[in-house]
């Protein structure tokens, strides 16, 4: 029989034991949830660096080019009848009848000086004989019998800078006074200066607005240009300019478009951060926004409106919209949960764009939620691409047939994800928030599903913003959000935007010295008038 002493001995050590083996479990346990949350770190400072090296130095597009087609991923599209197409079958379809055959490879046709320059107009310059070759050796004269083109040439001039005079004729009754005792004199009417007292021509101000908000241009640098032409032309005045001209014509143009858009039953919606150094109250590095809106691709009329505002709160976008009802289609941006009598819907090309971002290098959709959560997003696509140009009601009734389907497919999918992190768990969570707003387009025929409209409108803004850099005062950040949604609004309207920038600014100053309140109708950028005169290319 074991004494009792080394009983008690022997089971002592053994609860010492299981103490260590609990504390060494408790450590390894410890270890394996640091070492988790080390991965977890680790692999979202990888998407990070991975989703800067995509922004630098990869495709602009979106297209599912970013994951590997090895057989898994569905680089597909949908063919009228409802099959499914690979997208390489589907572009050598598309591209048969525009490629020639050279050796060994085949290649797009060269586009012709026809098809470059369509719209610009011809100057023929003819080469003839001297006059003594125009006669054979009898001193017969030949007969023309035709004239062969050699070549065509692309030319452009400089252009040019110089001072209109204007002057108006003078009379007099030289009898009048004999008889009446006062003179009679009369003077021709006086055009109306674009800005008074200043030598700011329509032609010049549209060339400042031009440069800086289309082309990009800082006025900075455009002072520069202006030297070069011999115009001492300092940026300060430009900036005046086109201030003062924001507020004296275009604001209108501004204002009457907007009444136009809050009566369309679809908006679309974004903003963008910008930089204004002199705002009361606030320091430079605090940034404002500019707040976009857009009419929809199917909307009779076509704008593109930006408001500056010095935050980024709802009620920013709240005021905008007073007074709309219809469908706002937005990101998933919390601010614009506070409007009021909406139906708000989201954008699937934001989704698409979280599963981009949380997708890892080399990513198929045999190894990669975020690959698989991304071609989802492109089989939505693919049946939109289809269906774009049937009557909103077929094509709400398409989605419910072929698109819903994949949604409640997509959404049961997302359940089994199990514990994301990192940028796939925003993946999943954006998808989860904003699956009411993300669903809406299926039953509204006359949206789209994404957000890519007005976007796509803001892309000269985010262009001209990283070379003119800020704004210096409110003032002139109100004056660029004006301008730009004139130049917008005319490029959706399919104008030559400097065209129109320079009717509205030549025809307004007389319009509005006869009439401080005359109509406009006639100058928004879908009159037939306006299209007529604004045209490209000509």
């Amino acid at each position: 029989m074991v004494p009792k002493a080394m009983l008690d001995m022997v089971l002592d050590q053994l609860s010492m034991l299981r103490e260590q083996v609990a504390k060494m479990q408790e450590t390894i346990e410890k270890l394996v949830e640091d070492n988790r949350k080390k991965d977890a770190i680790i692999e979202e400072k990888n998407q990070i660096i991975l989703n800067a090296n995509r922004a630098r130095f990869g495709q602009s597009s979106e297209q599912r080019k970013y994951v590997l087609s090895d057989g898994q991923l569905s680089m597909f599209e949908i063919t009228g009848d409802g099959n499914i197409q690979r997208e390489a079958e589907s572009e050598k379809a598309t591209e048969e009848n525009n490629t020639v055959t050279v050796a060994a490879h085949t290649r797009k046709a060269k586009r012709t000086m026809e098809e470059l320059c369509a719209n610009l107009p011809v100057e023929e310059i003819v080469t003839d004989l001297p006059e003594d070759e125009k006669v054979n050796a009898q001193g017969e004269p030949l007969k023309c019998i035709g004239k062969t083109e050699v070549r065509s040439e692309l030319i452009k001039e400089p252009q040019k800078a110089y001072v209109r005079k204007y002057y108006i004729m003078v009379y007099a009754d030289p009898k009048a006074e004999e008889r009446t005792g006062e003179a009679d004199i009369r003077r021709a009417p006086t055009p109306a200066p674009l800005i008074p007292h200043s030598y700011a021509s329509a032609s010049v101000v549209t060339d400042v607005i031009v440069s800086k908000y289309m082309d990009a241009i800082p006025l900075y640098r455009q002072e520069q240009i202006w030297k070069r032409y011999g115009v001492d032309l300092k940026r300060g005045t430009m900036s005046k300019w086109v201030i003062t001209v924001a507020q004296m014509y275009l604001k209108i143009i501004w204002k009457k478009m907007k009444e136009y858009l809050l009566k369309l039953p679809v908006i679309h919606a974004d903003e963008t951060a910008l930089q204004v150094n002199k705002e009361p109250g606030r320091t430079p590095q605090q940034e404002s926004r500019i707040w976009a809106y857009s009419s929809s691709k199917r909307a009779p009329y076509q704008m593109r409106l930006f408001q500056y505002e010095q935050s980024r709160k709802g009620a920013c976008a709240t005021n905008f919209l007073e007074g709309f009802a219809g469908i706002l289609v937005t990101d998933g941006y919390s601010g614009y949960g506070v409007i009021g009598e909406i139906i708000r819907a989201g954008c699937w090309a934001h989704m698409r764009r979280k599963w981009l971002e949380a997708m890892p290098k080399g990513a198929t959709t045999e190894n990669s939620a975020a690959a698989k959560g991304y071609e989802f997003c492109g089989r939505i696509f693919d049946v939109e691409r289809m269906i774009e140009d049937l009557p909103d009601k077929e094509r709400a009734a398409k989605r419910q047939k072929m698109t819903k389907p994949i949604i409640d497919e997509y959404y049961a999918w997302i359940e089994t994800i199990f514990k994301p992190s990192g940028k796939l768990k925003e993946a999943v969570t954006y998808a989860i928030n904003q699956k009411e707003y993300l669903c809406t387009f299926l039953y509204h025929g006359e949206i789209e599903a994404s957000n890519n409209t007005v976007e796509n409108a803001q892309r000269g803004v985010v262009l001209g913003r990283k070379n003119w850099l800020f704004c210096d005062t409110p003032d002139g950040a109100q004056a660029s959000v004006i301008a730009d949604s004139i130049l917008e609004s005319a490029k959706a309207n399919g104008l030559n935007p400097e065209k129109y920038m320079n009717h509205i600014l030549t025809v307004l100053p007389d319009r509005f010295a006869k009439e401080p309140n005359a109509d406009i109708e006639d100058l928004l950028p879908w009159n037939d008038q306006i299209k007529e005169i604004c045209k490209l290319g000509v």
